[in-house]
Parts: C-alpha cells; structure tokens; sequence
C-alpha cells in the first residue's frame, strides 16, 4: 500500500467547507488541479473551489471583458435560444422579467423583448441598478453566471425574493457529468468560475425552496417558484 501522500494529509487535516450552494456540512475534498483544491457536497453534488481560493473581483472584471456577447450575433443567440426556447414555451405574453447578470451585452434580453415581454437588467459590474432589485418579476433568467456566484445559496435565496409566486427561473450553465475529465475540462479552467453543477444539484436547489424543477435539455434548469 502506498504511502499517503503530504498533499492527501493536508487535506485530512483541514476543516471541510460548508456546501455554498446548500449550506450542508458534509463535503469531501475532490480534487487539486493548477493548484486549486476543489470540494464536492455530499447531498447535492455540487463542485465547488475551496474559498480560500475564489478570485478577486479584479481577477473577474478582466477575465469578463475578454468576452464578446454582441447582441447582434447569429452564433451567440443560437446559443441563448437553448434557454429561451422553453422557457417561451411557459410563458404567456407580454410579462416582466429580470435578465440576471446580463453583462455588458445583453443578448438574451433583447431576445425575449423581442418576444414580447419587458425586460429589466441587473448585473454587478456592467449594470449595477439597484432599482432591477426593488421589484418582482414573472421570469428571471440567469445564463452563463451561476457558476461565477460566491455565495451561491444567498443569490438563489434574492432570486427567490424577486420572484412572484408561480414564476420561472432559468439557468443555463454547463453541467458537471464527467469526473474523471475535471481536470481537463475547458469549463474549469475559466478562473471565474467557482462552482459546477449537475442535475442532482439544482433538484436539491428545489426540493429546499419547494420549486418544481425542469431539465429540458442539457445544461437548462427551469425552476418554477410555487
């Protein structure tokens, strides 16, 4: 039997976090690549860095501005209309919604204004209005950000809040299926995103908030506020 490595003891010996996604105590350290150590929870299967090591909001501001998000893009809104297609399909006419964490061009709202709804924008860094955080929405739609939250408990818990009851919220990010491809995967190696969720994850997400959860395709969730 090989001899536990001095990495394996340092790991024993430090306290596990607690989920941020779901807040339980029983997390398992899962992996330490480049070099961040990356914990699993044990109840809702989330992935997620260590705290220690989340990046600073400088780090964020200039990794997210070497992102090209035209409005205008065939290809980008190609990409949106995975999200947009079923959440349409919920949705009657003419309702209000939140586009959550639109960053600097927000496509997607464009996209479902042009569908008929009113769109309000809410980003931290791009469009930082604390007037899109005073009232409720009918849908809020939240694409390519989950993965970034910190505190991922507390931001579902203001999403919750900013939610009518019987309203939608839809979550594209890609899922994390494969473990044994962590390490190499182009998903983690962005250093803004902390956080990596599978299906297992945001049926947890519900089940604590009593939504209904839908998984229409692959890497969508639609959470359906009671």
């Amino acid at each position: 039997m090989d001899a536990e490595s001095p990495a394996r003891r340092a790991h024993a010996m430090t306290p596990c976090p607690a989920c941020p996604v779901c807040k339980f105590r029983r997390t398992t350290h899962f992996s330490r690549v480049d070099p961040r150590d990356y914990w699993r929870c044990d109840a809702c299967k989330a992935t997620f860095l260590d705290p220690s090591q989340l990046p600073g909001r400088s780090v964020e501001l200039a990794e997210y501005r070497l992102h090209s998000n035209d409005v205008n893009d065939a290809g980008y809104r190609k990409f949106l209309s995975r999200l947009v297609t079923p959440l349409l399909a919920r949705l009657p006419p003419g309702l209000s919604g939140l586009d959550y964490g639109c960053g600097p061009g927000p496509a997607l709202a464009a996209m479902l204004t042009e569908a008929g709804h009113r769109m309000a924008l809410y980003d931290p860094l791009f469009h930082d209005d604390p007037v899109a955080l005073a009232g409720t929405y009918d849908f809020i739609t939240c694409t390519e950000v989950a993965e970034h939250f910190h505190r991922p408990f507390e931001e579902f818990a203001r999403l919750d809040g900013l939610l009518k009851p019987g309203g939608w919220l839809a979550v594209m990010t890609t899922f994390q299926t494969d473990d044994a491809a962590f390490a190499r995967w182009n998903y983690r190696r962005d250093p803004t995103h902390v956080v990596f969720y599978r299906e297992e994850t945001f049926r947890a997400i519900a089940r604590h908030r009593d939504w209904l959860c839908e998984i229409p395709c692959a890497n969508v969730a639609l959470l359906r506020k009671s």
